[in-house]
């Protein structure tokens, strides 16, 4: 079993990205999917994985419909993916990832909890070499389907040898690279796999221990980040609780 795999298990598969659930942080990623592909999801598979994860998070048809007018509304603002990166108290890598229309406004609400918290901010791309980008597909499984054969079949595609399988929810979730996110979203759709839930994660290649007290110190500055509605996903290299 590799790293990633590990870490993962160690977790029972809590995903290592804290993420706001709100509509407001997703109906920013579908302003974003139509202006870059338009809003017809059959033409637009960036869309289709985003209203994919709306529903996984029981997002409304109608929230959905009305995020999509309205970003093809004249006056919608452009947001921009910005990440934001540094170490929080007690040495504990902090990712932030954003989608911003002010970018001013963004890095001082960032940089207010950081400070806050004292942490220090670093520059872009100081800590990517921390975490490991990938791509991240949860579809349900098959009848009878083969699982060797299939990773096999998706490993031309980018995708890695190893894949969590919930029996419960009779889901499969892989990795692969993130360059190869279109690809293997095409390959699962044409193969007749109901994909749920399709998105970017990044997984942390060096844990860090923490006692009880600064888990609770860490989780409130990632509860903070979250607050903001700029702030997509914050991420961190905290080692998980036993029995987590």
């Amino acid at each position: 079993m590799g790293r990633a795999f590990e870490y993962r298990k160690a977790a029972k598969l809590k995903r290592w990205g804290h993420m706001a659930r709100t509509f407001t942080k997703i109906g920013k990623q579908i302003a974003i999917a139509v202006k870059a592909g338009g809003p017809e999801p059959e033409n637009n598979p960036a869309l289709r994985a985003i209203i994919a994860n709306a529903k996984r998070e029981n997002m409304p048809k109608d929230n959905i419909e009305r995020a999509i007018k309205n970003a093809m509304g004249k006056d919608q603002s452009e947001y921009k993916e910005v990440t934001y990166e540094g170490y929080g108290p007690h040495g504990v890598a902090v990712f932030v990832e954003t989608l911003t229309d002010n970018t001013t406004r963004t890095v001082g609400d960032v940089r207010s909890v950081f400070n806050k918290f004292n942490g220090n901010l670093g520059t872009q791309g100081s800590l990517s070499f921390l975490f490991d980008h990938k791509a991240v597909f949860t579809f349900k499984k098959k009848e009878g389907l083969d699982m060797d054969e299939m990773i096999l079949d998706l490993i031309d595609y980018g995708v890695e040898d190893e894949f969590d399988l919930d029996d419960e929810a009779g889901e499969i979730t892989i990795y692969g690279a993130p360059t190869s996110f279109g690809e293997i979203q095409k390959h699962l759709e044409s193969e007749g796999f109901e994909v749920t839930g399709a998105e970017f994660t990044r997984i942390p290649n060096d844990l860090k221990s923490v006692t009880p007290e600064q888990r609770e110190t860490i989780d409130k500055m990632v509860e903070r980040l979250e607050e903001f509605d700029d702030v997509q996903t914050v991420y961190t290299n905290m080692k998980p609780e036993d029995g987590e």
